[in-house]
């Protein structure tokens, strides 16, 4: 058991960081408006994850790979709403 805890510890930081999205998600897809969720800090935490998701590919972690890819799918989830409801945010 002991010699898995670091293992655990990354799983957990890894759900975590993943589902930390989905509030925000459901809220844009709630309110159908995505006015205050800024466009810039979409494409850097992307640009971030998307060097994890290198990162974890070249050091053949699954932890890292799986949950920066789930991340990746919410971010651009919520790219993907933000130019759905572009038109919304006015009101």
């Amino acid at each position: 058991m002991i010699s898995n805890f670091p293992k655990w510890i990354g799983i957990f930081a890894s759900v975590g960081t993943g589902i930390s999205l989905l509030p925000q998600f459901i809220k844009i897809l709630k309110d159908k408006k995505s006015g205050t969720v800024s466009v810039v800090w979409i494409l850097i935490l992307l640009f971030g994850l998307c060097f994890w998701v290198w990162y974890g590919v070249l050091k053949k972690d699954w932890i890292i790979i799986i949950s920066n890819s789930f991340s990746i799918l919410i971010n651009c989830g919520i790219c993907i709403l933000m130019f759905v409801f572009r038109n919304r945010n006015q009101s």
